[in-house]
């Protein structure tokens, strides 16, 4: 290997850091910095004396480290969402969760299929454009405030909702594209399988609780931390090998670590790496995609998926929040919020890269969430002022009042009966 290896990994931690230090600067959300940043660089850049911007010599290292990175953002999700919140979620979450997934992921497969993809990239392109990105969405709240907000139990209900989601469907995916499976017989057992292992692991994991919490009763930093890593790379590296995504064996592992005593001091432990090898994760996705790339059909296909995301996701919003029983203003909260994509998308499309899928998928997942991830934080602080114009010509206010008026009046009648 390159003896100058070290210097150029360096040289890419310091663009990372930049470029977050530009998207502090400008209070915006820093992944579409990261990953312009590795678009900018890569094999198309250029060298100036030992700076090498072209990275060739440590891309194979970036990635693995990107790789990791996805694996503590899964592990992390999963501590954060254990499997005891999700069951005590409630049925407006799930009312509201499946009404978000089956209107993206329809109108996702409709624009693969009118684009005139085979099934599985359809498949891929509907999972790119059905999930939100629960990093920008969680940001965006806290930064402007809105953790208390009416509407913010159903979204982060809906980030949930999408978690369990994208596990079954990233199985079931990743059993068609990575194993090769071409009969129907083949990709259900592979399915089956992969959901069979998944299920196994959360209820096995929920049984050893009581054991772990024991095991886990570890005095020393540097031995608890090497326990808990053991586990998470050695069940996400051995579901790789039965064809469920490595990062699905990670979510499932923090899923059922979520639920030992030990939860705040395994979070406190993770969140640096999730930060370091997270952001090394965006980088390394904008190194692999040559600017060059991005016009032409990406281009136009990205725009389309854009598009059609902003309508679905309103519409999703609007019905989920009204399930819940919530104001037309607090519902199109909902679907202004989550409106952003990022790396449950770019997982996806990496997904669709290893089965060895159509090359387009890339560029495409690289300018859809970098539109969308620009577009999501600024629908969300301005989301007031579109509901405002919205209003304006779908009269939601007048509507909803009409509705409550009705049902008032017939709640009145049955009592009076």
């Amino acid at each position: 290997m390159h003896h100058y290896i070290v210097f150029e990994v360096g040289l890419a931690i310091a663009l990372i850091a930049l470029a977050g230090l530009v998207s502090t600067k400008l209070r915006f959300s820093v992944i579409p910095f990261y990953i312009l940043i590795g678009m900018a660089v890569g094999p198309h850049a250029f060298k100036i004396w030992h700076l090498d911007f072209r990275f060739i010599e440590s891309a194979s290292l970036i990635e693995f480290m990107g790789r990791i990175g996805v694996l503590f953002l899964l592990f992390y999700l999963g501590l954060e969402f254990s499997v005891g919140r999700l069951v005590k979620a409630g049925r407006s979450i799930v009312s509201g969760g499946t009404i978000y997934i089956l209107i993206n992921f329809t109108l996702g497969l409709v624009l693969g299929w009118a684009l005139g993809f085979p099934l599985e990239e359809i498949l891929v392109i509907a999972g790119i454009t059905t999930i939100s990105s629960s990093a920008i969405v969680a940001k965006v709240l806290v930064d402007l405030k809105r953790t208390a907000n009416p509407e913010t139990e159903m979204i982060l209900g809906i980030i949930m909702f999408e978690d369990v989601f994208l596990a079954v469907y990233i199985s079931i995916l990743s059993g068609l594209v990575l194993s090769g499976s071409s009969s129907l017989g083949g990709v259900l057992l592979s399915a089956l399988l992969a959901l069979g292992y998944m299920l196994a692991l959360l209820v096995i994991g929920r049984k050893l609780v009581p054991w772990l919490n024991r095991v886990l009763n570890i005095r020393s930093s540097e031995l608890f931390a090497l326990v808990i890593f053991s586990a998470l790379f050695l069940i996400a590296g051995f579901s790789e090998t039965i064809h469920v995504a490595e990062a699905i064996g990670a979510l499932l592992v923090g899923l059922v670590l979520a639920e030992t005593e030990h939860v705040k001091r395994i979070e406190k432990l993770v969140i640096p790496f999730r930060d370091f090898f997270g952001a090394i994760f965006f980088f390394s996705f904008g190194l692999t995609i040559d600017p060059l790339t991005l016009g032409g059909e990406a281009l136009w296909y990205s725009l389309a998926a854009v598009i059609i995301t902003l309508i679905g996701n309103f519409t999703a919003g609007m019905l989920a929040g009204r399930s819940a029983g919530l104001s037309p203003r607090s519902s199109s909260n909902i679907g202004l919020t989550i409106v952003s994509r990022g790396e449950f998308s770019i997982i996806m499309a990496n997904l669709g890269k290893a089965g060895g899928l159509l090359a387009i998928l890339q560029p495409f997942a690289a300018m859809y969430v970098l539109m969308l991830a620009i577009l999501g934080p600024l629908l969300t602080k301005e989301s007031k002022m579109i509901y405002k114009l919205l209003d304006k010509v779908f009269k939601f206010e007048k509507r909803h009042l009409t509705r409550t008026a009705k049902q008032a009046a017939a709640t009145s009648v049955r009592e009076n009966e």
